[in-house]
């Protein structure tokens, strides 16, 4: 079967469940002192699983809640079923289901899923990026100074918080304006819809950035590693941007980590 009409299908039915628990009573787990998972969580990564391994049974899993299911390691599906849980939890609406498709070493399927605005993210490799069906482009912004960002903080924050501040002080100093919305999937999607300018965030989880990377690049942006190097999503840390600003980003990422 074509993976990126499963992931569809698939993101689709875990948005709906989303949908259903969203700003009602649900059980509330934690993971961590700030990273929560929720009945929603399950259910929707349940009723995902479910319709990828019906429809391709013989392709591994990646998911964020129940780990990795190896099958063919030839190809993989990496799921988030809910990416924004806080935000989730406290009835903000800014949260959305992921599904990338990886085949042999390269995402090929990226799909992200909004169900409150039902905006559904689609992207496959050489086939372009689109919003609903409508094609997606990036921003045509060519200055950090003109441009609006989006980032995010690591649930380890309060650990380092200066050190954890101080890329986004920099971006401060130099942005038009920063936004700070918790889902790293939908931060990328909306770079690739020329909503952003561009985005960056450190210790992320392969299922955060896997199915929004290829959609910014199939959209005509850049993603790369810190470094300026190829993104993978195994690499916990992301840039992603229209291009135009990406040199300027990276430029201020290493005049922030140099201190």
């Amino acid at each position: 079967m074509n993976p990126l009409s499963v992931a569809i299908e698939a993101a689709l039915a875990g948005g709906a469940i989303l949908k259903t628990y969203y700003g009602g009573a649900f059980r509330i787990a934690f993971k961590g002192e700030l990273d929560l998972v929720t009945q929603a969580d399950t259910e929707s990564e349940a009723e995902v699983l479910s319709i990828l391994r019906s429809r391709m049974p013989d392709v591994s899993i990646l998911a964020e809640e129940s780990g990795v299911s190896e099958r063919d390691a030839r190809q993989r599906f990496i799921v988030d079923p809910l990416d924004g849980t806080t935000n989730f939890a406290h009835g903000y609406p800014m949260f959305a289901v992921s599904i990338a498709f990886e085949e042999d070493g390269e995402v090929t399927t990226g799909v992200v899923y909004d169900p409150i605005r039902e905006e559904l993210f689609t992207a496959a490799r050489g086939h372009g990026a689109f919003l609903n069906g409508s094609k997606l482009d990036v921003s045509k912004t060519t200055e950090v100074r003109h441009s609006l960002l989006v980032t995010g903080f690591p649930y380890d924050l309060k650990d380092d918080l200066v050190g954890n501040m101080r890329q986004f002080t920099r971006f401060m100093a130099t942005a038009r304006a920063i936004r700070r919305d918790g889902s790293a999937a939908l931060d990328l999607c909306y770079v690739a819809a020329g909503r952003f300018d561009g985005f960056w965030e450190e210790k992320l989880g392969p299922w955060d950035t896997a199915a929004g990377a290829i959609i910014v690049e199939q959209a005509g942006g850049r993603v790369s590693s810190f470094d300026g190097g190829r993104f993978h999503y195994r690499q916990k840390a992301v840039v992603a941007s229209n291009g135009h600003v990406h040199a300027e980003m990276l430029s201020i990422l290493n005049e922030s980590s140099a201190g």
